[in-house]
């Protein structure tokens, strides 16, 4: 049995010191004053268990400034009780947290996000040129190009995507004509609602619409495809047989949305112009033959052509931040959301920011 504190600066323990005898030893030690020393020549017996009690206390002793030396300890209690104290774990240090400064958190969660934004921008820049070199490969030796894939895309990415962008067409073009005609007729210029149309249509809308819509459904479906068999290690696999994934995955989607963009912005060009022709001739009673007249006469092919020139670097950045992305998932169905969501945000924020730039450079030279 654990004996009880002599007084003084010593005290010492005795009988057996084990798993049995560790509660009552936990409570004499607890019990014990500002010791300078425990005498364990009486213990009889010491366990694991006794040893974890005298190291404990010895190091929550030493936490509090006391030191606590062993006395009568032979060579066996010695080296248990050296052992024991090795292996009890290292004492938290609470961190000293520094004064809250809302104003410091914001700037830095900003530099934070820019800089994250900054070398994702420039990782895809690198992989829009690896895309560009595969691409020039490809077209000197076209052998190379999988035609099967290539009309597999163009079928999912581009003729499966025109009805939406026809009738999202449609009805841009039943709102720009309602609303145009509201406020022409407060001048008596209903008329020009034929041009406000046209040029809304053919030079910005028709095909900024079509890369938002395309965005949306091709570079997440890229960037779904891509990332599964990223997952599933099959990219890995296909550069273990010596295949560039870039010339399997990338190019045909690439390929399909180069040559079908511009053909869903005409679709959609052609919807917009029908819908507000109908809506012209419903609310402003403009007949057809007339809005075909005004349309011929007022609106020039130069405005369709600008428009539809936009369409091939829409469709690189729809491609090449779908692909990009799916290539960067990890192994995780998280990442893959996560890149998924990323993939559209980002293409669309793109096609959106190279409109803006477009447009103002047209303007500048007057096109």
């Amino acid at each position: 049995m654990p004996g009880n504190p002599a007084p003084g600066s010593s005290s010492a323990l005795a009988g057996p010191v084990t798993l049995a005898t560790l509660a009552e030893i936990r409570a004499v030690l607890g019990r014990l004053g500002p010791v300078g020393s425990l005498d364990l020549s009486a213990v009889t017996h010491l366990d694991t268990a006794g040893a974890w009690a005298i190291a404990s206390f010895q190091t929550a002793s030493a936490a509090q400034g006391r030191r606590i030396d062993l006395t009568g300890v032979s060579e066996a209690q010695a080296l248990l009780l050296a052992t024991v104290t090795d292996a009890l774990p290292a004492a938290r240090t609470r961190r000293r947290r520094l004064p809250h400064h809302e104003a410091g958190d914001l700037l830095e969660t900003l530099g934070r996000s820019v800089m994250t934004y900054a070398a994702g921008l420039g990782q895809t820049i690198g992989f829009f040129g690896l895309v560009l070199v595969r691409l020039g490969a490809t077209v000197l030796h076209p052998s190379r190009l999988r035609l099967t894939a290539l009309a597999h895309h163009m079928q999912q990415a581009g003729l499966n995507a025109v009805p939406i962008v026809a009738l999202m067409g449609f009805l841009i073009g039943i709102v720009l004509a309602f609303q145009g005609a509201s406020q022409l007729e407060q001048f008596g210029a209903e008329i020009y609602v034929v041009d406000l149309i046209s040029i809304s249509m053919l030079r910005e809308l028709g095909i900024l619409l079509t890369a938002i819509i395309v965005a949306g459904r091709s570079a997440s479906a890229f960037t779904a495809s891509i990332g599964s068999m990223k997952m599933q290690q099959e990219i890995d696999a296909m550069r273990v047989l010596g295949l560039d994934p870039i010339e399997l995955l990338v190019l045909p989607r690439l390929l399909a949305l180069l040559i079908l963009l511009p053909v869903l912005g005409f679709v959609a060009n052609l919807a917009g112009l029908f819908g507000g022709g109908l809506m012209a001739w419903i609310d402003l009673g403009i007949s057809p033959a007339m809005f075909r007249t005004q349309l011929a006469e007022n609106t020039s092919v130069n405005h369709a052509l600008v428009g539809l020139s936009k369409a091939p670097i829409f469709a690189t950045i729809i491609a090449v931040v779908g692909c990009y992305q799916g290539l960067q998932v990890s192994g995780n169905t998280e990442s893959l959301g996560s890149r998924t969501s990323q993939s559209v945000v980002v293409a669309i924020f793109l096609v959106i920011v190279v409109d803006a730039l477009a447009s103002i450079f047209f303007s500048v030279w007057g096109v």
